[in-house]
């Protein structure tokens, strides 16, 4: 099959996508379109296909582990559920008598998604549901080495749709084996494409011509302060920074300790499993050997990440993930960057002044607009930081990667998408969530006339600066 076939059948399967669509939102109720995110989170909770799906996943990308996106695949998806759950995306949702303003959910159409290898079954999950809360349709394209999960969560949601009698065509992906082509066509002729994964394709997306939803990419760094509960923090950063093998752009990759407890905390990390390693060089010149991240670390289990780095001798057999210790931030410092792997740099800064400074340098280097974290009981720590740093979220005392995308225990929109704002080039600085599938249109009607005087307006104006 050539390019131009391939094209083609990029086209036909936009365009039946948008004739499911628009027999979905003609046809639609809230309740149908509830069920149909019901089914579609349904194909992938059911705890049988959950588990083929993470083994395929893991199998098929060789990135992360099977118990942990089977964990994953579920709490991510309750989570979506239970904000979802009440959410008005069908006909009038609100009514504003003062305003005059009637508001009514309107879906966009086809939604593109470019979906990463790192999450071949969570992300297109969290969108597909998102996309049919909200009265779309939507078509995936998902890495080369995520096509199988990706064809496997389809066959389960099409099988849901059958119990339902849905419209199968609502959610589809691009036939065959991915290709920068077919995912640029696919860019083009969406009504709105969300892109999760490389920065080379968040690029595209915003220079795609379609309304897009693209996220900056993660670098995060956490602070530990002199008033941090040590042990807790360590357990969480060793929990997190381990999680589903570091394949979240949410796992912690620096950590900035600041002098006064910089001793007691590596002894606290090296209890929950994290191990110092001070020589530097040899871990960089294993990790990028060719000045690209080792594929045999990258996303591995802590075994075969110590064999890959020469460190299963060198640490004790327990350890979970390495903290390295380094001082270098930029470009010809790759420790200082995302990793991908259970490996963290590990920097030491003289005060808290010291480390929302070496955390500014970081995050300039890479992560910007993203997350940090801090670890401290003085809240007027986490205000600073959000008042200084580029970063959309400021996660305190917590597991970095199970909080910033939404958790039980605190307020967050479930998402597997975390925007990044100005500072990462992003259109959004929150999670991508069932909002930003959806429109709105708004019918307004007079209401008694409110226009105030020019004295109203300037009256403290003048009295202080003169008219």
């Amino acid at each position: 099959m050539n390019a131009h076939d391939d094209l083609a059948d990029v086209d036909a399967v936009v365009a039946s996508a948008r004739v499911a669509q628009q027999a979905f939102e003609a046809g639609g109720s809230q309740q149908r379109y509830d069920r149909a995110a019901q089914a579609a989170a349904w194909a992938i909770m059911e705890p049988a296909r959950n588990r083929k799906l993470a083994e395929l996943s893991v199998t098929t990308t060789g990135l992360g582990n099977v118990p942990d996106k089977i964990t994953k695949n579920h709490r991510k998806t309750l989570g979506l559920m239970r904000d979802i759950a009440d959410a008005k995306t069908f006909g009038v949702i609100s009514n504003n008598t003062e305003t005059g303003i009637t508001e009514i959910a309107r879906p966009i159409g086809v939604i593109g998604a470019v979906v990463p290898s790192t999450n071949p079954a969570a992300t297109p999950a969290n969108n597909i549901i998102n996309a049919l809360k909200c009265g779309n349709a939507i078509v995936l394209s998902p890495s080369p080495k995520g096509v199988p999960a990706c064809v496997a969560l389809l066959a389960y949601i099409h099988a849901e749709f059958d119990k339902i009698g849905e419209d199968k065509m609502l959610v589809q992906m691009i036939p065959g084996k991915g290709s920068k082509e077919k995912t640029q066509r696919l860019l083009e002729i969406s009504d709105m494409i969300v892109v999760t994964g490389s920065q080379n394709n968040v690029r595209r997306a915003y220079t795609s011509g379609t309304p897009a939803l693209a996220v900056g990419a993660g670098n995060v760094t956490v602070i530990i302060d002199e008033t941090a509960d040590l042990d807790a923090a360590a357990e969480k950063i060793t929990a997190s920074k381990t999680f589903d093998n570091a394949t979240s752009c949410s796992s912690e990759n620096a950590i900035v300790v600041v002098d006064a407890v910089y001793d007691g905390f590596v002894a606290a990390l090296a209890k929950a499993g994290g191990a110092l390693v001070k020589d530097e060089a040899q871990i960089v010149s294993k990790l990028w050997p060719d000045g690209h991240l080792n594929r045999s670390v990258i996303a591995q289990d802590a075994d075969k990440m110590l064999a890959a780095l020469g460190m299963t001798n060198e640490v004790p057999s327990d350890t979970r993930f390495l903290a390295v210790e380094t001082t270098g931030i930029g470009p010809e410092y790759p420790l200082s960057g995302e990793k991908l792997s259970r490996v963290a740099a590990l920097y030491r800064a003289a005060d808290f002044e010291d480390a929302l400074s070496l955390t500014a340098k970081i995050l300039a280097h890479q992560g910007a607009g993203h997350s940090v974290g801090l670890h401290s009981t003085d809240d007027g720590r986490a205000l600073a930081l959000g008042r200084v740093l580029p970063t959309c979220r400021v996660i305190v005392n917590q597991a970095h990667c199970f909080a910033t995308g939404g958790a039980f225990n605190n307020g967050m929109p479930f998402s597997l998408s975390m925007g990044c704002g100005s500072w990462g080039g992003n259109s959004i600085d929150d999670n991508l969530h069932w909002k930003h599938f959806m429109q709105t249109t708004k019918i307004i009607r007079e209401i008694p006339t409110r226009e105030p005087s020019v004295e109203d307006i300037f009256a403290g104006y003048w009295a202080d600066v003169g008219a």
